[in-house]
């Protein structure tokens, strides 16, 4: 079951790794922060749906003020993250913030859970950030300091919504939580399209992008996150969704005709080291 676990957490990392390939389809006048809460309200819509169809209900111990808070961490997340990389640039951007998601997990583990991360899952842990950092730079772009401060915040956020997730994922059917979350995010992300309204989507290649980044790279992918936080540790889960910048740069390296550098074979390697050794370790998890 571990094994079932760590692979859709994998499937849903490669899944976000579609996003920035999925981005460059929309118009270049797109305001970031209306992306995210686009993101949001499709991918609310896909999970309604997918706990519709599998007849899933609310059950009446619904963890509820879990479910809010990982709304409102997801929430944070998604706008924090689409306005850093604006500011940092994609490739530091995503690399402080998935980078920096780890650690954040664990000294949230440490304070919450009063469990540290042991001495192979700490040193897996490392070598991935390590890898994310020199793909992020392998660019050679300059880091911008509101960029990286907003990026640390999206980093928290996501790790804080792996926690709450985690801790709640046995009280309600995955669908359920899942769908309930990010209703919840969508609703308090809402006000944005008022504020900005997405006058800048033009075209079926446009909504045909905002689909996909709704109901592939968010319904689908944090469907199967959610099913996986249930079954590992929420640091490990977020350690193994380090799988996202290597997807990527993948794309980026097939699709968009990015360089391949040896600083970025190093730091893909890194990666892929670092999610060998946690995946690799045991369950205990411990609540």
């Amino acid at each position: 079951m571990r094994a079932a676990a760590v692979a859709a957490i994998v499937v849903a990392a490669m899944l976000w790794g579609t996003t920035g390939t999925i981005q460059a389809v929309l118009p270049e006048g797109r305001e970031p922060l209306a992306v995210g809460a686009l993101r949001l309200m499709i991918g609310a819509v896909s999970l309604i749906v997918l706990a519709a169809f599998q007849r899933a209900r609310v059950p009446r111990g619904m963890p509820w003020p879990g479910v809010v808070f990982a709304a409102a961490a997801i929430a944070g997340y998604n706008l924090l993250f689409f306005h850093a990389v604006t500011l940092a640039g994609v490739g530091i951007g995503t690399a402080v913030t998935i980078g920096s998601a780890p650690i954040w997990a664990s000294l949230f583990e440490l304070v919450v859970l009063r469990r540290g991360p042991g001495l192979l899952r700490g040193a897996g842990q490392a070598v991935s950030i390590c890898g994310v950092a020199l793909l992020g730079l392998a660019g050679g772009a300059v880091a911008s300091a509101p960029g990286v401060a907003l990026s640390l915040g999206a980093g928290a956020c996501y790790a804080a919504y792996s926690l709450a997730t985690s801790r709640v994922s046995g009280r309600a059917p995955p669908a359920i939580i899942a769908a309930a979350t990010f209703t919840l995010a969508a609703l308090l992300a809402a006000p944005i399209l008022v504020i900005l309204p997405p006058v800048w989507i033009a075209g079926p290649s446009s909504w045909a992008a905002l689909v996909f980044l709704g109901a592939g790279a968010t319904g689908l992918s944090y469907a199967l996150y959610t099913w996986g936080l249930g079954r590992v540790a929420a640091s490990t889960a977020v350690t193994l969704a380090l799988a996202e910048p290597v997807t990527a740069w993948l794309l980026a390296t097939l699709f968009v005709g990015e360089e391949v550098t040896v600083r970025s074979l190093t730091g893909v390697s890194l990666i892929l080291v670092g999610l060998a050794i946690v995946a690799g370790l045991p369950r205990n998890r411990g609540r």
